[in-house]
């Protein structure tokens, strides 16, 4: 069951300064080095898949009485898990294995501006807004794979993974106003979207990483 996408109308593909709302775009010798190195970028996908499904039950676990953030995030779980499936398939048709887990950096980053203490629904907030933003870094990678990968079949499948994460990001920012203020939401992602860039920008050029 997938996630409705919330593009505009007409639209084929998510706009990262509309949709996502990206302050950078990812330096485009990222996607010249990633396609030539497709083993490395689809074990590290493959990771990222199995770790979104993880984050989406850890917040159910934690949050069980916020009947839409369960409902929604149960729909978010299987389809990312879906995801994970799909990208396996990818490796096994290539002769690829799974291989090793890798430290993703900037994920690692990123959290570390999930605040943490007393304010329980303000730590969702943040939790859901980065969320959001890893999706979109998501959907904007996925984007340059499909226009620009030799591979067809591998564009037309990271055609499909980029429209739903953009509907991830939009989920995920719509479960956050749920329970907090809107223009509170709204504030917070401004300054993690800021934060995101600076972290895009410290990081390396690698082959070998989907972020």
């Amino acid at each position: 069951m997938q996630l409705q996408s919330e593009l505009p109308s007409g639209s084929s593909e998510p706009k990262e300064k509309t949709i996502l709302k990206l302050k950078l775009n990812t330096d485009p010798r990222w996607v010249n080095i990633a396609s030539k190195n497709i083993e490395d970028i689809l074990v590290d996908h493959a990771y990222c898949e199995q770790k979104a499904a993880s984050t989406g039950i850890s917040l159910i676990v934690k949050y069980p009485e916020k009947t839409r953030l369960v409902d929604e995030l149960t729909l978010l779980v299987a389809e990312e898990w879906a995801h994970f499936e799909r990208v396996l398939l990818e490796l096994r048709k290539r002769g690829f294995e799974l291989g090793p887990q890798r430290r993703d950096e900037y994920v690692v980053q990123l959290m570390t501006h999930v605040r943490r203490g007393d304010h329980r629904d303000r730590q969702l907030m943040d939790m859901l807004l980065v969320s959001a933003l890893i999706e979109a870094r998501s959907c904007e990678r996925f984007k340059l794979l499909w226009q620009h990968i030799p591979d067809p079949d591998l564009s037309k499948f990271y055609y499909e993974l980029m429209v739903s994460e953009a509907a991830h990001f939009v989920a995920y920012v719509d479960l956050a106003k749920e329970y907090r203020d809107p223009k509170e939401v709204d504030a917070r992602l401004q300054e993690l979207l800021r934060i995101e860039g600076e972290i895009i920008t410290s990081l390396p050029v690698r082959d070998d990483r989907m972020h």
